[in-house]
Order: C-alpha cells, then structure tokens, then sequence
C-alpha cells in the first residue's frame, strides 16, 4: 500500500440502509476513495450474536452489499467484502481478546442494552463482540474508522487493545482515529427528532429506508413530527422542521437558506409533501442501479469475492507480523 491512510468501516447487514445510514456515512465515502484507501466490511459475523433465520440471513446479507454499489461505491476504487470470508478477523480476534480484560468489557453499554433487549440468547458473543470489532479495525492496521455516537466507545476500547498490545509486544498497530466526515449532516428520527434516525427503532415511521416504496416515504413525511407554528425555519426550537430541512439540503444542493425562503408563507403540509418528493425522486438512480445489480448476481459475486481476496492479502500481512511477535510458528 502506499502512504495514503486507511479507512475502515464495518456495518451489520441489517436490511436497508437508512436515509441517515446514507447523508450521514454512504455519501461522504464517495470522497474518501480519492485520498484513502477505504476498506468496507459488511459484518456478517456480527449479526451472529441474535439468531439469524439462515435463508434470509443470506438473503439480507447480498440485499446489503447491493445496496453500497447501488450508492455509489466502486469496488475498483475500495475494498467490500463479507468479514465471515476473511479468517484472520477470528484469529486476531481470538489473540486480542487474551490481551483484553472482562473487566472492560463489562462496562460497555451496548452489552447491557443489548441483554435487555435479547433476555432469552445473553451469550458469550454479545459479551465479547467489541474485541471482534477491534480485530476488524486492528487487522488492517486502520488509521481511521468513521463511527457514530454510539460506537465510540468501541472504538475507544481498540485503542486501548491496540495500545496495550503494542507496550507488550513492539508497536504493530497504528492508533485508529475517530473520522469526521468535512461535511456531516445529522438526520434525526421523524417521529423523536431529538434521537438519531436509526435501523433499531421501534416506530417505523420514525425512519425512512432507501428501500422503501415511494407510497411509505409519502405516508412517512406526511407523519413527520413539527410543531404548531407551522412556520418554516431553521432553528433549535422546531428540530423536527429543522430535521427535514437538512434532509432536503442534503439531497438537492440547495442551501438551508434558499430553503427556508423558497417555503416563506407556506405551511408545512406543502413542506412535508415537497421534501418526500425530493426524497422519491432522489432515490430513482438508486432503486434502478439496485434492480440492475440484484438481477446479475453472478457479477456481485466476483466483487464480493475479489475483495474477500484483496482483504485477506492484507489481512495475512498483519498477521505475520502478530504471530511472530506473540511467538507462534509461522503457517
């Protein structure tokens, strides 16, 4: 590789992508490819720790890779693979976690908020999951990892795996760093727009998903929650107008201003039908490019495969370097 940083992203195939999946992360990655090398793991492994119907599962999981290309991303320009393809994520996996302490691991909140929500399967992999994660990281000696508020503390827990592994053993893992995206937007839930807009909500209506039908997109922004001024404007007293402001903007171009000024005077049934018709017709290009790679299988298949093979070189590189420095004999 060269001196560009590394880029590492990892995302369960949990479905659709959201519309906050997509302005939040997907779009800002377009840029990253020119100055980075990006890697992109669909984290199949992951979605272990919940009980998977198999069919569907790898149902979801080709519907998920499908989704990235149909966004944009090149697979000539960034690495996409499954991480259940790439061994060494177990084999690191199960080295850093003899270097990672219970103790840590019981403070982190995904594991208690997770054992609420699946009382009947708390196992050992939900307990465990952010040492696979700092392997996925580490493996590809990442120097950025793009994550939002809720995987900081994972990223924060690699750190310090990385760290510790390095005082023992000879620095072999570069720091990752938290990667901020230069322009970010944060799209809120319709339905709570104090919260993220996120795959887990228990209201559909509070997320809209790149694979949704334009008949739920329309019954979705009609539904959106705002407030009674029925005023349009930018600010933190209407953060449910605000929300669909920033999700017109960001798909049109259009400035938050010429926005608010284009809607001056009008209520915000207009408003709400106009942003889900920008939505609609945003994800036209979309829906095509995915009907066009969800019907040529046999070609998905050589990319998912080809960077399954791109991975593993790198991967491997690293691992060389981890066995002889915690004295295995080499394969």
């Amino acid at each position: 590789m060269s001196n560009k940083k590394i880029v590492f992203s990892g995302a369960q195939p949990t479905g659709s992508l959201t519309m906050g999946n997509y302005i939040g992360a997907v779009k800002n990655w377009k840029e990253l490819e020119e100055e980075h090398h990006c890697i992109y793991s669909i984290v199949d492994s992951h979605s272990l720790t919940v009980r998977q119907d198999p069919k569907a599962f790898k149902e979801t999981c080709i519907s998920f890779l499908v989704q990235y290309l149909a966004c944009g991303l090149n697979p000539e320009k960034n690495i996409i693979y499954f991480q259940s393809h790439v061994p060494q994520h177990a084999e690191l996996n199960w080295i850093l976690g003899c270097n990672t302490y219970v103790g840590e691991l019981g403070r982190m909140t995904q594991f208690k908020d997770k054992s609420e929500k699946h009382k009947d399967n708390i196992n050992a992999g939900l307990f465990t999951y952010p040492v696979l994660m700092a392997a996925d990281i580490l493996l590809y000696r990442s120097n950025l990892v793009p994550v939002g508020d809720d995987q900081k503390q994972h990223l924060e827990i690699t750190r310090d795996i990385a760290m510790r592994f390095n005082n023992l053993y000879g620095e072999v893992f570069p720091i990752p760093e938290i990667h901020t995206p230069k322009i970010g937007a944060r799209i809120m839930s319709l339905q709570e727009p104090s919260k993220k807009m996120s795959k887990s909500d228990d209201n559909v209506n509070g997320t809209i998903y790149l694979m949704d039908s334009e008949d739920t997109i329309l019954k979705k922004m009609k539904r959106a929650v705002t407030d009674s001024a029925n005023h349009v404007a930018y600010n933190e007293e209407q953060p449910g107008v605000k929300n669909l402001i920033t999700i017109y903007s960001s798909l049109t171009g259009l400035s938050i201003e010429e926005i608010v000024e284009r809607y001056e005077g009008k209520g915000y049934g207009a408003f709400k039908v106009d942003t889900a018709e920008v939505v609609i017709e945003f994800l036209k290009p979309f829906k095509r490019r995915y009907d066009e790679y969800i019907n040529n299988l046999d070609y998905v298949e050589t990319i998912y495969k080809n960077g399954a093979k791109k991975a593993y070189e790198l991967a491997e590189e690293t691992m060389k370097v981890v066995r002889d420095r915690i004295g295995l004999l080499q394969k």
